[in-house]
């Protein structure tokens, strides 16, 4: 018997579930009773994979729900989904026709199933994203500041004074959070331990890449979007490019990698030698972020804090 794989198409209101390769639609709220009936359907039928689209954050409440329940849940990348659907045909677009076709993907793909991150890991990644938030506000605002008139001014400050509150506050919240979790706590310190990396980016590691240090290191690679694309063919050779993966993420590398090709010895050692080779600048700065990223996935996989050569 084919193994059973499950496309679910998230809107505001409901769910539009395809089950292949039977062909069998399903429609539920997106409600707490619409949940329970779906998980009731789905786990008599054991799927293998249970594909979820992401869709502006209402996927969150499915994915966990469905995870909780045991099932195999995998939250796929809305364009990837599209691109698949170009790909064999699939112009019309409606829920059913979504659901559908992202069984089919994942039914095509097998995307890798992972645990999903518990109510208190996604809590910190929430606080994360909040003080990014606040901060990009901030910077907008100091912006606006320069070219505003003498009153508009005043408004700016009262503004900028009340963010600046506020992100002291999420400050607070997060490390509370992370000083209140043990298993967090050691975290923070075996990553902070290796110099360039600071409370911000180990507490951004910690919320939205917690797979560091269970998966190996061109996984972990891939995951941060790091890990380069190659093109070519026949003799022809174009420049590789990074891309996809968690963008958050690859961004508290890359500031990382900022600071430690300056204060890491191994680190600038390693980036000075890829000058020294002719790298540009820019592709140097990544290959630190990479190998950044490597030691820190190997320092939560060994719990080893960082020994300098």
């Amino acid at each position: 018997m084919d193994a059973i794989v499950i496309g679910i198409d998230v809107s505001k209101n409901r769910l539009d579930v395809c089950v292949r390769p039977t062909g069998e639609l399903l429609v539920v709220d997106r409600d707490a009773a619409g949940l329970e009936a779906l998980v009731a359907r789905l786990a008599g039928m054991s799927p293998r994979i249970v594909a979820v689209e992401a869709t502006g954050g209402f996927e969150t409440v499915v994915a966990a729900s469905l995870g909780a329940a045991g099932l195999p849940v995998v939250v796929v990348n809305p364009a990837q989904v599209r691109a698949f659907a170009q790909a064999v045909g699939k112009r019309a677009k409606t829920d059913p026709i979504d659901a559908a076709v992202i069984a089919h993907f994942a039914e095509a793909t097998s995307p890798a199933v992972r645990p999903l991150p518990d109510a208190e890991t996604r809590m910190l990644a929430d606080l994360v994203a909040r003080r990014r938030q606040i901060i990009q506000m901030i910077v907008a605002e100091k912006q606006r500041e320069k070219r505003a008139s003498a009153s508009m001014k005043k408004s700016i400050a009262r503004l900028l004074k009340a963010l600046q509150a506020e992100l002291s506050t999420v400050d607070q919240d997060i490390d509370a959070a992370v000083r209140g979790s043990p298993a967090w706590r050691e975290k923070e310190d075996l990553l902070a331990s290796v110099p360039g990396v600071g409370p911000i980016i180990a507490r951004t590691l910690i919320a939205e890449l917690p797979e560091l240090g269970t998966v190996d290191r061109r996984e972990i690679a891939a995951l941060a979007g790091l890990a380069p694309w190659t093109r070519q063919s026949g003799q022809w050779r174009g420049r590789s490019f990074i891309g996809g993966g968690r963008a958050t993420v690859r961004t508290a590398l890359f500031q990382g990698a900022l600071v430690a090709k300056r204060h890491n010895a191994s680190l600038k050692a390693f980036h000075q030698r890829l000058l020294d080779a002719g790298k540009p600048k820019m592709v140097a700065v990544i290959a630190v972020a990479r190998k950044l990223l490597t030691i820190l996935n190997a320092i939560l996989r060994d719990k080893i804090q960082w020994q300098p050569a």
